[in-house]
C-alpha cells in the first residue's frame, strides 16, 4: 500500500481489528521509509444485479428505495427498524445468491411483499394495493382472502 505521506510503495500492518459494526477491517499500517502511521479500511465489494424497470430501462439496485418503500407501507405499525433491517438483508441476500446480471423490478416487488406479509398483514395490503394498482374493492377482497 503506497504511504500517504511519502508516497514509498512498502507499508507494514502493525495492527489488524473488526470495525465496531462489524462491516470492515480496519489496519493500522507504518511506512517502511518514513516511519508514519495511517490507518486504512476494507470493505467488500459487492455488486447487486441491475434492475430492469416495466419499461426496459436499467438502473442499479438501491437498498435505500426499498427500505423507503417498506417504511412508507410501514408507518404508523408495530414493526422495528431492526425487523425492517433483516427484512432488507433478506431480499439483498437473494439477489446476491441469484447471482444473476438482472433481475426485473417486478421481482424486487414481490420480495418486499413476501417480507411485509411475514412482518405486519396491514402494511402488506396497503403495498400490493399500490405495487398492483388495484381498481376496485373486488381486488382487495382477494388480496384479503390469500391472507
Amino acid at each position: 500500500m503506497k504511504c500517504p505521506f511519502c508516497g514509498h510503495l512498502e507499508t507494514q500492518v502493525v495492527e489488524t481489528r473488526v470495525s465496531e459494526d462489524a462491516a470492515c477491517i480496519r489496519r493500522r499500517r507504518q511506512c517502511g521509509a518514513c516511519h508514519k502511521r495511517f490507518t486504512t479500511y476494507e470493505r467488500p465489494e459487492v455488486n447487486f444485479p441491475a434492475v430492469v424497470k416495466k419499461d426496459g430501462r436499467r438502473t442499479e439496485f438501491d437498498p435505500a428505495k426499498v427500505r423507503a418503500s417498506m417504511t412508507v407501507a410501514l408507518r404508523k405499525r408495530p414493526v422495528s427498524v431492526e425487523q425492517i433491517d433483516r427484512a432488507l438483508a433478506r431480499i439483498e441476500h437473494q439477489l446476491l445468491s441469484a447471482a444473476q446480471r438482472e433481475i426485473a423490478s417486478s421481482r424486487i416487488g414481490e420480495m418486499v411483499m413476501h417480507e411485509l406479509k411475514r412482518m405486519d398483514k396491514v402494511a402488506y395490503v396497503r403495498f400490493a394495493s399500490v405495487y398492483r394498482s388495484f381498481e376496485d374493492t373486488q381486488e382487495f377482497h382477494e388480496l384479503l382472502r390469500d391472507i
